[in-house]
């Protein structure tokens, strides 16, 4: 059976003067087509070295992909040269970072740079641009779109900050989005209003997912299934309720242990200990 995404013995490793350290070690993961997977892993774990791979943006050396195969709409991305990468970057494949500050240039209005990516990555205009940038704010749910077309980012919120990321990742109609911790350094309530509007825009554009994160209990909320990551390799993966609720990895029990029981509940997470 063939998959939308699927990753196949995959080895990826860093070289350093200590020798040679393996970072991703993935027997197997599918995605199907508008569905949205979560990968669980604490720092460290190899989720970011995961993103990076997919889009080919690992830097080689110091790391190096040993061996398999990342398969997208039936290509292996990792026999495709650069060019090949260049022409799916953000038009069929695009990710949404964890800090929008490191993101998002400080010099330039957020409609200036907004405009540049569309334009970079479409065959249209500036003033098809400009009117493309506008419609985006509005989908990302930011108030007086013409307005903040004009702000910078140190005049925005996290969470605007972070709606703009997003409005970014979907302007020029990529249908595979990675989702790389997109609410790590957001308050409680802010995380809740970009979960919400993930997975808004997920269910209305049809987009397929990955959504990486450290927290478990931001998974239900927004994801169809779930992977573990611990030291490079998914322990265990399947169904939402089969590996929240009743865990058999030792990892994933202990992981889940670690959440005090009211947040357990709240997150939809509820492990019996």
């Amino acid at each position: 059976m063939s998959h939308y995404f699927e990753i196949q013995n995959l080895k990826v490793n860093f070289n350093s003067y200590e020798g040679k350290k393996n970072i991703l070690d993935i027997d197997h993961l599918a995605i199907e087509k508008g569905k949205t997977f979560g990968l669980v892993g604490e720092s460290g774990s190899g989720k970011t070295v995961l993103a990076l791979t997919i889009l080919n943006l690992l830097s080689q050396p110091p790391g190096e992909i040993e061996a398999g195969k990342i398969i997208f709409n039936g290509e292996n991305l990792l026999d495709k040269k650069e060019s090949f990468m260049q022409r799916i970057r953000g038009k069929k494949i695009s990710m949404i970072f964890q800090d929008p500050m490191s993101t998002l240039n400080p010099v330039f209005t957020i409609g200036e740079q907004l405009i540049r990516v569309i334009v970079h990555n479409q065959t249209i205009g500036r003033k098809a641009a400009e009117k493309k940038a506008l419609e985006m704010i509005e989908l990302v749910k930011l108030p007086d779109a013409k307005n903040m077309l004009k702000k910078y980012p140190h005049e925005l919120s996290g969470g605007q900050r972070q709606r703009i990321i997003i409005a970014m990742a979907l302007s020029c109609g990529a249908e595979f989005i990675i989702a790389d911790e997109p609410t790590r350094n957001l308050d409680v309530t802010i995380q809740a209003g970009i979960l919400k509007l993930i997975k808004e825009l997920q269910r209305e554009l049809q987009v397929t997912v990955l959504f990486i994160a450290n927290n478990p209990t931001l998974i239900p909320a927004i994801c169809d299934e779930v992977g573990i990551l611990f030291e490079g390799k998914i322990v265990e993966k399947g169904g939402i309720k089969e590996v929240l609720h009743n865990p058999k990895h030792p990892y994933t029990i202990a992981m889940l242990n670690a959440i005090p029981k009211s947040k357990q509940e709240k997150g939809g997470v509820s492990h019996q200990r």
